[in-house]
């Protein structure tokens, strides 16, 4: 038998579903993604899986390998690494592209070549980390690849490690979402340098492209910029307001103008029209469920991990819980068992499941034990499904 738990809990949420119901919003861009940090949750979107031709963002990629090497310790971040023709060739003064201005022959620091490649964009300080880390450009786009699919980057190919044009070189907005979103959160030791407005070397100072990072309460503290004549204009951002963090990405757009105001008119729709809930700590008791045939006559359920969800702000009121599982459950029950599921349901709200899982293990009856639990079916029938009851949330 199905049973059901049924409780309207008022101003609360859960994890990691999609919002389905605020007010749709669409930019001038080719492509996008809106993704709420905490979540996961996708806010908005346009081609979000459509292979594209990242530029400059893909060296998102680069620095993930290189914060990687300096975390294993295989670099550090005073190790001074020597420029070559080729990489000066590729992304020097003489290449017409981004540039950290870098002279060949010249020993620089890997601190140095991160704020390069960050802040400035440079092509030449991403070709002299690939050759240190890898030998060769080419072998690091391999690395590349292999982490990519490790990161679950499911549209995505890199050719070099750079960004520069390459029909075999690309990558879909939500793998650069969540390659934004590993950045931040597996080395927050480096994010900050996507904060930095400028920086100099070898006497030329630039700035950081990002335009959000320029925009009075915009939040933004990362992370690229792009652009080429096929890519258009491009920007994976990352802005955080009132403790809420959102991801964006968006490509494809004509002019450096809207790459300004139509991202920042996304990011804003996405903090004014969407909010987060929490409704379960890990480990918390749901409620109990019936068992049957058991040492013990019920067992708690807990939610295995925090759960918390964006919704439309006009969705977060009325959020309808219910407990669900097929009972009674028959003995015996491991702990751990995912043996129910609680049900989340709300106006504008796409259907929302969380597992729940059996909080001690239950035991079987011995033999006497189900001799009288047969007899007391076969007398009094099964046992009623429980009434309604409010679920405990935070």
């Amino acid at each position: 038998m199905k049973r059901f738990l049924l409780a309207t809990v008022l101003g609360f949420g859960v994890l990691a579903a999609g919002p389905a119901g605020a007010a749709s919003m669409d930019i001038n861009a080719r492509e996008y993604v809106l993704v709420d940090f905490h979540t996961g949750s996708v806010l908005g979107a346009k081609n979000a899986d459509k292979p594209m031709p990242p530029s400059s963002m893909s060296k998102l990629m680069t620095a993930y390998m290189v914060f990687d090497a300096l975390k294993t310790g295989r670099i550090s971040l005073d190790d001074e690494l020597t420029v070559s023709r080729g990489a000066w060739q590729m992304g020097g003064a003489a290449s017409g592209g981004s540039t950290m201005f870098l002279n060949p022959g010249t020993r620089v620091k890997v601190e140095d070549l991160l704020r390069g490649m960050i802040v400035q964009s440079g092509n030449d300080a991403c070709i002299v980390l690939a050759e240190a880390l890898a030998g060769s450009e080419e072998a690091f786009a391999e690395q590349m690849n292999a982490k990519a699919k490790e990161l679950g980057m499911t549209n995505s190919h890199f050719m070099n490690s750079t960004g520069l044009p390459h029909d075999e070189h690309y990558m879909s907005p939500r793998d650069l979402a969540t390659l934004a979103r590993r950045i931040i959160t597996d080395y927050p030791e480096y994010y900050s340098l996507y904060g930095e407005t400028s920086f100099t070397y070898n006497n030329i100072t630039q700035g950081n492209r990002n335009p959000l990072l320029y925009r009075v309460g915009s939040g933004a503290d990362g992370l690229k910029t792009g652009h080429t004549a096929i890519a258009g204009y491009g920007l994976t951002a990352s802005a955080i307001r009132n403790g809420r963090r959102l991801i964006l990405v968006a490509n494809g757009m004509d002019t450096m103008r809207d790459r300004d105001e139509e991202t920042a008119k996304l990011m804003d729709w996405g903090f004014r029209e969407f909010t987060n809930r929490s409704l379960f700590a890990a480990g918390e008791v749901v409620t109990d469920a019936e068992v049957w045939l058991g040492d013990a006559g019920s067992v708690n359920l807990v939610i295995p991990r925090d759960v918390m969800v964006t919704v439309p702000r006009a969705a977060s009121q009325g959020l309808e819980v219910k407990v669900v599982y097929e009972g009674p459950i028959p003995a015996p029950i491991a702990k751990g068992a995912e043996v129910a599921k609680v049900v989340i349901k709300g106006k504008d709200l796409e259907p929302i499941e969380v597992p729940l899982q059996a909080a001690t293990d239950v035991g079987r009856l011995g033999y006497v034990g189900r001799l009288k639990a047969a007899a007391a079916y076969i007398v009094f029938g099964p046992p009623q499904a429980p009434a309604s009851q409010p679920a405990p949330a935070q």
